[in-house]
C-alpha cells in the first residue's frame, strides 16, 4: 500500500484556491477468499481536500464518512423527516431545529437507559437507533397517576422498560404496580 499526495492551486476570479489530493494505491494479489491472482488487482483510491493534515490522517477521516451517513438515514426514516412540512424557510428550519433537539433528546436516553446488562433489550449493543428508543420506552404502557400535588408514572409488574426509565432518572418518579 502506498499513500501520496499532490497539491494544486488555482486561480479563480481572482482569488488564488488550494487543494489538495490524497491518493491511496493498494496492490492485491489475494482476494478476499484466499484465491491468489494471475494478475494484482490494483485499487486507487484519492481525496479532494482542503486539509493540511497526515495523508493517513485523512484518509481516516474520510473514511467514516458512511457512520455520518447512517446518522443522517436515521434523522430522516426515523423522525419522519423525508418531506418538510412547510413551503416557507422559517417553518422549516424551526421544524429542523425542534427535529434535532428531539434527536439528540432521544440519543442521549437511548445511551442512557437501553444499553448496559439491565437494559430491556435482547443483545449488546454500542448504540440504538432512535427506532428501538422510542419502540422499547416511548411506546410503553403506563398510568399517570397524580396524588399529593405530584405526578407518577405507574408500570405493569412485568415491564421489562422499567429499569431503563429508572436509569435515565425520567423527571417523573416511576413505581411498579406491587
Amino acid at each position: 500500500m502506498v499513500t501520496f499526495s499532490y497539491n494544486q492551486r488555482e486561480e479563480h476570479e481572482g482569488q488564488k484556491i488550494s487543494s489538495r489530493l490524497v491518493v491511496r494505491v493498494t496492490e492485491r494479489a489475494i482476494d478476499r477468499r484466499g484465491q491468489r491472482l494471475l494478475l494484482p488487482k490494483i485499487e486507487a483510491e484519492g481525496w479532494w481536500t482542503s486539509f493540511y493534515l497526515p495523508e493517513q490522517e485523512i484518509i481516516r477521516l474520510y473514511q467514516d464518512h458512511g457512520t455520518s451517513e447512517q446518522f443522517h438515514s436515521e434523522f430522516k426514516t426515523d423522525m419522519d423527516m423525508e418531506r418538510l412540512p412547510s413551503g416557507k424557510f422559517a417553518t422549516n428550519a424551526l421544524i429542523m431545529a425542534l427535529a434535532g433537539l428531539t434527536y439528540n433528546i432521544l440519543r442521549f436516553i437511548g445511551q442512557l437507559g437501553l444499553l448496559g446488562d439491565r437494559s430491556p433489550i435482547r443483545h449488546a449493543a454500542k448504540r440504538r437507533r432512535i427506532k428501538t428508543v422510542i419502540q422499547e420506552l416511548v411506546y410503553r404502557a403506563s398510568r399517570l397517576i397524580e396524588s399529593g400535588h405530584r405526578l407518577k408514572l405507574r408500570f405493569s409488574r412485568h415491564c421489562r422498560a422499567y429499569d431503563a426509565f429508572w436509569k435515565v432518572g425520567l423527571w417523573l418518579p416511576c413505581h411498579r404496580i406491587a
